[in-house]
């Protein structure tokens, strides 16, 4: 059994030799600037770096004035993990046949210890062992929550509030589950800044910025409101809240949310879930649903698990910059990798109303990010015809809004059977070669560069991840460029020797924009998503067959 739970909270005090703790005047004027630091609504690229410095050093600031001050357990989080289950078991949990066990390459997970056949039933977790939105609404945070409307707006907030709330509650019904989660976490928002530099040229970086200043911005409202408001008044939060808090809350519900239906399923609110969340990501099929008949979240197998072998789910269809922002981990061999590129018809473009009333009647706007895939498909659907639009000439345009069956001719956009035209094919194919060509050029490594700093043993486990995710980015690009020279040569091929265009005989029944959300934004569950971008779990009749989620919602 592991060490018997209890708080501990480490006090700074002058006769350590340290500096005494903050004045609660002195912390509302230091988070008083952090606010104003991050309340700069839009920066340009180019000094999005330069910002997040100004941050760090003002995080930096409180942090130091805070240290010693967060609540911790004593002893490692391994210590505490057979109580936890134990209390798992005692309270509902289907725990047979599972252990937590420690695996080389993801870290703790679970693992069975007897044979399970695909679609088996191996674990449920009834809703009263879930900790929800609901629960911090009828719980301490209760009237602060009614009164906020930015908690009322935000459940993935007053979700990580709660967690730290009971956290610092010595009898906390959840203390066996706090007590089994990770101290720290390898989300960006614990990178050191010679870590985070390695994301420096890649994609995912203005994602990675934000995201920790939305957290800093987040941490200096809550700060302010829990001294000041009088709903705050018996929280636990008013006499230590640090900055360390609630970037570990946040992680602990950015890597490990879910949405689950309500108990009448007309809406579907956030949660975290025990030990399924234990759970790590393979490639895969959704195998996670919601049983509304026994009010349970059920889990059945994703293939046939051996005894002593670590039990996978899927967490969706989500790419490396996904996983690495949100989840804190890289996964080799993602299947479903793909990096953005940000894509728009000039206004300057004198074709341009004709190329917007086109766009729209597909769906897509004149101006948005696009998903360039890995694999022999690297095009969806709705980038296709995107590229055909931009690259019609006045005549090609018109043939798309005037005339017979015009919504048939722009459904056929994004299918790459049915080509424009010879030249409406090189030309786009051209472009976006260019395109895709010069944003390689704007990486700070090569891939041999990369892969040494991976090989290298003294680099960091954090580093390697921003490294991967450079490369797989550098690969993905690389792919594109050679699929889109390979189509230009086809099409040119084509041209020269005055083929005839493919005649469709059945015209599609969908539009190119649902072809592209096909191709791109399949269904998934989630250990854990991103801040603002959690999978709904749908209900379901029966325990016994596996069943989708259903597609994203913001809350």
């Amino acid at each position: 059994m592991g060490k018997k739970s209890r708080v501990k909270t480490q006090k700074i005090t002058a006769a350590a030799g340290m500096s005494p703790a903050p004045s609660s005047k002195e912390m509302l004027l230091l988070v008083g600037d952090l606010l104003e630091i991050c309340s700069v609504s839009q920066v340009s690229p180019s000094k999005e770096w330069e910002e997040h410095l100004q941050i760090r050093a003002q995080v930096e600031k409180i942090c130091k004035k805070q240290k010693g001050l967060s609540v911790v357990f004593p002893g490692s989080r391994e210590d505490y993990f057979d109580k936890f289950m134990s209390w798992a078991s005692e309270n509902g949990i289907l725990t047979e046949g599972l252990e937590i066990c420690l695996f080389p390459d993801e870290g703790y997970g679970l693992k069975t210890t007897q044979e399970l056949k695909a679609e088996e039933l191996f674990l449920w977790i009834p809703r009263r062992m879930m900790m929800t939105v609901e629960s911090a609404k009828t719980s301490i945070l209760g009237p602060l929550v009614a009164e906020d409307r930015m908690l009322q707006a935000m459940g993935n907030v007053a979700l990580a509030l709660l967690l730290l709330c009971e956290r610092a509650n010595p009898s906390s019904f959840w203390r066996p589950y706090l007590c089994s989660l990770p101290s720290h976490y390898d989300t960006p928002l614990y990178f050191s800044m010679a870590e985070l530099h390695h994301f420096l040229g890649t994609q995912a970086m203005h994602d990675v910025l934000a995201q920790y200043k939305n957290i800093a911005r987040q941490y200096a409202y809550f700060y302010r409101l829990a001294q000041v408001n009088p709903a705050a008044s018996k929280l636990p939060l008013r006499d230590s809240f640090t900055f360390e808090d609630y970037r570990w809350a946040v992680s602990t519900v950015m890597t490990r949310q879910n949405q689950v239906p309500l108990e009448d399923a007309s809406h579907v609110t956030l949660a975290l879930i025990p030990v399924w969340d234990m759970c790590n990501h393979t490639n895969g099929l959704i195998t996670t649903g919601y049983n509304m008949e026994d009010d349970r979240c059920e889990c059945v197998a994703l293939r046939e698990f051996h005894p002593a072998e670590q039990i996978y789910i899927f967490y969706g269809n989500r790419s490396n910059s996904d996983f690495v922002i949100h989840n804190g981990f890289f996964y080799k061999g993602n299947v479903n990798d793909r990096v953005k590129i940000k894509l728009g018809v000039s206004k300057s473009d004198r074709l341009f109303a004709m190329k917007s009333e086109i766009l729209a009647r597909g769906g897509i706007p004149a101006s948005t990010m696009f998903s360039l895939h890995c694999g022999e498909m690297p095009v969806p659907a709705q980038l296709l015809a995107f590229l055909r639009i931009f690259c019609m000439t006045e005549g090609e345009l018109k043939e798309c809004l005037v005339g017979e069956n015009v919504m048939e001719k722009i459904f056929r956009l994004g299918d790459p059977d049915f080509p424009v035209s010879w030249d409406n094919e090189v030309k786009l194919w051209t472009f976006l070669e260019t395109r895709v060509s010069l944003l390689l050029k704007t990486y700070k490594t090569s891939l041999q560069e990369d892969e040494n700093l991976i090989a290298d043993p003294q680099t960091s486990y954090r580093t390697k991840m921003a490294v991967r995710l450079c490369k797989s980015e550098k690969e993905i690009l690389q792919g594109v460029v050679r699929y889109a020279a390979c189509q230009r040569d086809t099409a040119h091929h084509l041209q020269k020797s005055g083929a005839p265009l493919p005649s469709p005989v059945v015209c599609k029944s969908t539009s190119f924009s649902e072809a592209g959300r096909k191709g791109s934004e399949s269904k998934g569950e989630v250990c854990g998503e991103g801040w603002n971008n959690e999978e709904t779990m749908e209900p379901r009749e029966t325990s016994n067959s596996a069943n989708e989620m259903a597609s994203k919602a913001d809350i």
